[in-house]
């Protein structure tokens, strides 16, 4: 190899520790450059005259000779799969194998243990330690009195002391004010005077103030405590000539309920909560939706929308935050346009849609049965057939719908719900009884969206289709019974039993829900 300039420098060739045949027995490369003048190398092993040192002379010619052609690094980038590639590749896992193996193995020693501290270090330690006090600790470092420090036979004790407490969980308000130093007589007296009021909750803030001590070592007397048992009324405890009285302070409250409108997204439950809704507000907001619109019908455009009642402090003592009521009106949104509006109306507090409470629905047809409990195909009639799964043949009691996995399942008319939960081979099952006699049993559902004693409306979802039970796919099991016996389904009209609805109670109904949803909105709306 040349470099090309002013300075040009040929390496000659060099052989194994030797210089080749026909050069001068030299170790070294004249450089071109007159100044450059290598230092003279001390001669090999191979350059002595010794007998031994011919001989190995002899073997680095004949190991020279037999290696001639061959590299010992092979660049494995190149010829990929060839035999010399594989040669390559075989030296390089044994030369690695042989340097694992040379690896050290790293034991860990055992280190000298720690000696043990004698008394003066133990002394030591206990003086700079740090121990409560409540528990009788003397730690720190103690200094001998000198003659400058007076002793004093009493202290003066403050006339009175201002502290707060906390009632905490599974804890008696009698036993807290005795443990701060309260007379037990003040703390009977002062549990007496707050029991009517309510128990107050854990975590309820008390502000008390102990007065002066008749003598020395005694309990102090209670002279105020104030506190808040309830959210509208604030209470003290004050000593006034010579014995101790309540006096009550109403807190006006705003009672204005909230209006909150927020997207559904991915979750319902997580987008309530973090719109500001309490927890019990959002399951009651779940539970009166499922009533009407299961939740898979439900998108993550769609908008949730709820009205709660409030309570507001006006003395903003609760930070803003106030308190929720139980919920009036719940519905869902799509593209700004209802899709289902229910409210709380009645003694019994049930929600109720506008169609619903008019009972108009369908009125003009002449009858009061749904055409279908349920949205599908007649796959299965009332009569005699061999079971699917049984295998023998007995009565098919009722009529069966073929829908999809979750279909909601309706209420063919009004009635009363008198069982509710699983029934043998009818799986989860609903029963309604409609007056007159007359019952009408939903079987093999996937889950059931009532309970037992409550009253539906004609259309109200009951339950979801399923395969519950001895099923052998997704359906629903209708049946009517007549007193008591089964009846082909199909066979009988059913005479709406609506009760008239008031047509003032009715308008009332409409502007209250007006008065609802005309609140001021909160919560983050859904963008388009």
């Amino acid at each position: 190899m040349s470099f090309i300039g002013s300075d040009t420098a040929q390496f000659e060739p060099r052989g194994f520790g030797r210089a080749l045949p026909g050069q001068a027995g030299t170790r070294r490369s004249a450089l071109s450059h007159a100044d450059v003048r290598p230092a003279p190398l001390p001669p090999s092993l191979r350059d002595w005259p010794h007998p031994l040192a011919r001989i190995w002379d002899r073997w680095c010619r004949r190991i020279e000779t037999r290696f001639a052609g061959q590299s010992l690094a092979v660049d494995l980038r190149d010829t990929i799969g060839s035999r010399d590639w594989f040669a390559g590749l075989a030296r390089l896992i044994a030369l690695a194998t042989l340097a694992l193996a040379c690896t050290p193995r790293l034991t860990p020693f055992e280190a000298s243990p720690l000696p043990l501290p004698g008394d003066s270090e133990r002394s030591e330690f206990h003086a700079q330690a740090i121990a409560p006090l409540i528990t009788g600790a003397a730690s720190g470092r103690h200094f001998a009195a000198t003659n400058k420090v007076v002793r004093l036979d009493s202290v003066p004790e403050r006339a009175t002391i201002a502290l707060d407490a906390v009632l905490g969980e599974n804890d008696d308000l009698a036993h807290m004010l005795q443990r701060i130093g309260l007379t037990t007589s003040d703390a009977d007296a002062a549990k007496a005077m707050v029991t009517p009021l309510g128990p107050p909750v854990p975590g309820t803030r008390f502000a008390i103030t102990l007065g002066p001590r008749a003598s020395v070592g005694e309990a102090r007397p209670l002279q105020s405590l104030t506190f808040r048992p309830r959210y509208d009324l604030d209470a003290s405890i004050v000593r006034q000539g010579g014995g101790l009285t309540l006096i009550k302070h109403d807190i006006p409250v705003d009672t204005t309920p909230v209006h909150l409108v927020a997207a559904a997204g991915s979750s319902l439950y997580r987008s309530a909560r973090a719109a500001g809704a309490a927890p019990e507000t959002v399951q009651a907001y779940l539970q009166a939706i499922d009533q009407y619109l299961p939740f898979e019908a439900i998108a993550p455009t769609d908008q949730f929308e709820l009205v709660v009642s409030h309570k507001q402090a006006i003395d903003g003592t609760r930070g803003g935050s106030g308190q929720d009521g139980e919920l009036l009106y719940a519905g869902v949104l799509r593209d700004g346009k209802p899709l289902l509006r229910v409210m709380r109306w009645g003694k019994d507090g049930n929600f109720f849609t506008p169609e619903a409470f008019a009972g108009s629905a369908d009125q003009g047809s002449g009858s009061g049965l749904l055409a279908a409990p349920v949205a599908g195909n007649i796959t299965s009639w009332f009569g005699y057939r061999r079971h699917p799964i049984l295998g023998y043949v007995r009565l098919h009691a009722g009529v069966d719908f073929g829908a999809p996995y979750g279909t909601p399942i309706f209420a063919v008319t009004d009635g009363a719900v008198i069982y509710a939960g699983w029934h043998g081979g009818h799986g989860n099952y609903v029963r309604l009884t409609h007056g007159g006699g007359t019952d009408t049993g939903y079987g093999h559902m996937s889950r059931i969206a009532v309970a037992m004693g409550q009253h539906v409306s004609r259309g109200q979802v009951i339950g979801y289709v399923g395969a519950t039970g001895l099923a052998t796919g997704p359906h629903l099991h209708y049946e009517l019974y007549r007193n008591g016996q089964p009846v082909d389904p199909l066979s009988m009209r059913f005479v709406p039993h609506h009760s008239q609805v008031d047509p003032k109670e009715l308008a009332s109904f409409r502007a209250k829900m007006h008065e609802y949803l005309a609140l001021p909105r909160l919560g983050t709306p859904a963008r388009g």
